[in-house]
């Protein structure tokens, strides 16, 4: 078996605005296996700034994988556990160079039958202007979930545009779950959570910055509104960190993105300890092309978890490559009219 790595660079169609910033690009990096004929594909999702594996050894682990691909996993897995992202795309490589086609890693309805994933819509930051002209596109192309992220305009801004959209949807029609990409201050959170809780939000993901374990217990044992944990999970690799990070914390929800919390055997045992402490969760893209988006979809399909989840990212790139995957009336889905690029392993290898 012969394994190289490849980076490629995504590009914004419009920037996105978060309280980290704008993204203009997403770095990725590309695993291919070749084996008797067959080639196998897999997406390091690797994202600057947020990712734990984001050290300055990334592309020599990548390397080391490659030189080391016929080792058993269990060594691979240990070398690389504080490297997620390749982890995942190592995951998605060797179930595709052993599939019968290279993008149904998990065959299911969803793959063979055009089965749909509820996702929610996202609202990235900007302007109010620019916030609201984004909401009203996603109510017309038919999303009954909204995730808006907030923390980087003036609050009180958001807070106008959140009623806005209740003021017109009910929850019964329309459920707003909002993203603060830890942007609140621990000693304002639950002020601003007292006032975002009479607008009915679903849920807010990580109100304050990670790793203030304390101030977040405090704020999932007394919040109006239900709190998931998206960059508290980042960093925790070990199966007894995992069990004991949402037993001291107790959120409500917890959310999983494979390539920055240990790939699919990583975020799976989230899930199990989460279950068993009767703490909810869904699964969301971290902005990887429509590979990594692939894997992640067809994976959350046969988890059977019928919340709206968020994979609404593929159409965020203007150099993504062609899938069959489709976003039509707030679903995703993998259309068997579609194929995938022809030319998607050399425009990978250029």
């Amino acid at each position: 078996m012969k394994a190289t790595y490849y980076k490629y660079i995504l590009d914004f169609k419009t920037p996105g605005g978060t309280s980290r910033g704008v993204l203009r690009q997403k770095e990725t990096w590309f695993l291919l296996l070749e084996e008797d004929s067959r080639v196998g594909i897999g997406e390091c999702g690797l994202f600057r700034g947020l990712s734990a594996d984001d050290l300055p050894d990334y592309e020599t682990r990548l390397g080391w994988l490659c030189a080391n691909i016929h080792r058993s996993p269990e060594e691979i897995r240990s070398v690389l556990i504080n490297y997620p992202s390749i982890l995942f795309g190592w995951e998605q490589a060797t179930r595709s160079l052993a599939a019968e086609h290279p993008f149904r890693l998990f065959p299911s309805a969803f793959t063979d039958e055009g089965s749909p994933i509820p996702i929610n819509g996202l609202i990235w930051m900007g302007d109010p202007g620019y916030m609201q002209q984004q909401i009203e596109q996603k109510i017309k192309q038919g999303f009954k979930c909204l995730k808006m992220k907030i923390g980087a305009i003036d609050f009180d801004s958001e807070l106008a545009l959140l009623r806005g959209i209740r003021n017109v949807f009910p929850e019964s029609e329309l459920e707003i779950r909002v993203d603060a990409n830890g942007a609140f201050a621990a000693d304002e959170a639950l002020d601003k959570l007292d006032k975002l809780a009479p607008i009915g939000i679903h849920s807010i993901e990580q109100p304050i910055k990670q790793g203030q374990h304390e101030q977040m217990h405090q704020l999932c044992a007394n919040t109006p509104i239900p709190i998931a944990l998206d960059e508290e999970l980042i960093g925790v690799v070990r199966a007894e960190e995992k069990e004991e990070l949402l037993a001291r914390v107790k959120p409500q929800y917890i959310i999983l993105k494979p390539s920055l919390v240990g790939g699919i055997q990583g975020s799976e045992a989230w899930i199990r300890f989460a279950e068993e402490q009767g703490i909810g969760w869904w699964v969301t893209s971290a902005l990887e092309s429509n590979v990594g988006l692939n894997a992640i979809a067809q994976w959350t399909y046969i988890l059977g978890n019928d919340m709206p989840q968020g994979l609404g990212t593929g159409s965020l790139f203007s150099n993504n490559f062609q899938s069959p995957l489709t976003v039509q009336n707030g679903c995703l889905s993998y259309s068997p009219n579609k194929e995938w690029d022809p030319l998607i392993i050399s425009k990978i290898c250029t």
